[in-house]
């Protein structure tokens, strides 16, 4: 009980801190677990805690350097200007029209599961938009997370592929009957983009005079430089191809960002010294991410090790009323949330799930339904700052991580709890 309240404490302090801006992210990731673990006396193991997170991190850490130089050079070349062309066509400068189509984008981007893929197309291409006409950027962020939230539910994008393993289920039990309530989730960010849209046209009008029919993207000299129009389609041969082998798993994924950045590179820029520009061009931004991945690896780490995780898990097993517990899979689904939030995927589907799923069975609740439960809290999951992607996604955008949290984090509860409304209605999951 001791660990699991110094656990809670912890998160409390750590979330309150970032979102009131008295501390940077980065810092409260490192700063703060240490001092509670120091705290709860583990001063012998604290640093294989942190070694043991940091390398648990340390793949997705490789991942996104490689992600982020691949794609920039794709950014570069130009292999998304069509796409981009052509959103600005339809969407004819509309704030409301280009928040749709930002949920409509990211959507689409989405169905390969990867978030970082997912926000670094969906930003390059919406990102000029917002900034010729004076949208915010958090609209951007906001849409694109609702968007992965729902998205992120696919077996290939990772907590139902969890769900079903630890439990021992099919996948085709699991994910077919979640699919109205996904189509619910994606409902839900349409309306908040026509919201937000409108929103953004009052201020709009009210503030400048633009003539959205003539939106135009303007290259700096170094980025025109850095065009290569011949190259489209090979490179869209070589992006599609990534995509396809991320899928089959041909490779692991850092393996395969790493080969493809190499190739992309060298038929893109065979000249050296223009290699070397392009990887300095986006540095800050591997930087800027890579830092809050290893960061959270410590969280993470000290979380894990000292076994502050199980010991919140089970006390919030406890605590739940035996005369609830034919609402397992309701609370399950309300709980997921914030158990994803406050923790990473894996010490949720395969620590605390099959607790709450035995749980559950006792009165007649199967292991389907919880599975199915499990994963409606992913539009809070990927606010978690556990979850790598959305350190890209802040750091492409230039905006503040805490405030960020703030304005997202009462959408994306919505988005939740309206797929569990949908999945209750339809009988997804049991009352």
């Amino acid at each position: 009980m001791y660990l699991a309240i110094l656990g809670f404490i912890m998160i409390a302090v750590f979330m309150i801190l970032i979102m009131t801006r008295k501390m940077s992210a980065l810092i409260a990731l490192i700063v703060i677990p240490t001092i509670f673990a120091l705290i709860g006396g583990f001063y012998a193991g604290i640093g294989k805690f942190m070694l043991d997170g940091i390398g648990t991190v340390a793949p997705t850490g490789i991942m996104l350097t490689f992600a982020i130089l691949y794609f920039g050079v794709m950014i570069d070349a130009g292999l998304f200007e069509p796409v981009i062309k052509l959103i600005i066509k339809v969407v004819k400068g509309d704030p409301v029209k280009i928040a749709i189509g930002t949920v409509l984008l990211a959507s689409m981007v989405a169905l390969d599961g990867d978030g970082t893929t997912t926000f670094i197309i969906t930003v390059t291409a919406m990102m000029p938009l917002y900034k010729k006409i004076g949208m915010s950027y958090y609209i951007l962020s906001t849409l694109a997370l609702l968007s992965i939230g729902v998205m992120n539910m696919l077996p290939w994008g990772g907590p139902t592929a969890r769900a079903i393993s630890s439990l021992h289920l099919q996948t085709e039990d699991v994910f077919i009957p979640i699919i109205p309530a996904m189509i619910a989730g994606i409902i839900f960010a349409l309306a908040v983009a026509v919201i937000l849209g409108n929103r953004s046209k009052k201020y709009i009008n009210s503030a400048t005079d633009i003539d959205t029919d003539d939106i135009q993207m303007v290259d700096s000299k170094e980025d025109s430089l850095l065009k290569r129009p011949k190259m489209i389609i090979p490179n869209a041969i070589l992006t599609i191809s990534l995509i396809v082998c991320l899928l089959i798993e041909l490779l692991p994924i850092p393996v395969l960002f790493m080969v493809w950045f190499g190739v992309a590179l060298l038929i893109n820029y065979p000249n050296l010294s223009i290699q070397n520009s392009v990887v300095k061009k986006h540095a800050g931004d591997v930087l800027a991410v890579i830092s809050l991945v290893f960061a959270s690896g410590i969280f993470t780490g000290i979380m894990d090790g000292t076994k502050m995780v199980d010991e919140m898990a089970h006390t919030l097993v406890q605590i739940i009323p035996e005369a609830l517990g034919s609402h397992f899979a309701l609370i399950t689904a309300i709980l997921s949330g914030p158990f994803t939030y406050f923790m990473a995927n894996d010490p949720f589907y395969y620590g605390v799930l099959p607790i709450l799923a035995e749980s559950a069975h006792q009165f007649g609740i199967s292991k389907v339904a919880m599975a199915r439960a499990s994963v409606l809290g992913q539009p809070l999951h990927v606010l978690s700052p556990l979850y790598a992607a959305g350190y890209l996604l802040v750091g492409m955008l230039d905006i503040e991580y805490g405030r960020n949290q703030r304005i997202v984090i009462k959408w994306a509860i919505g988005s939740s709890l309206f797929m569990i409304f949908v999945a209750l209605i339809l009988g997804i999951i049991p009352w």
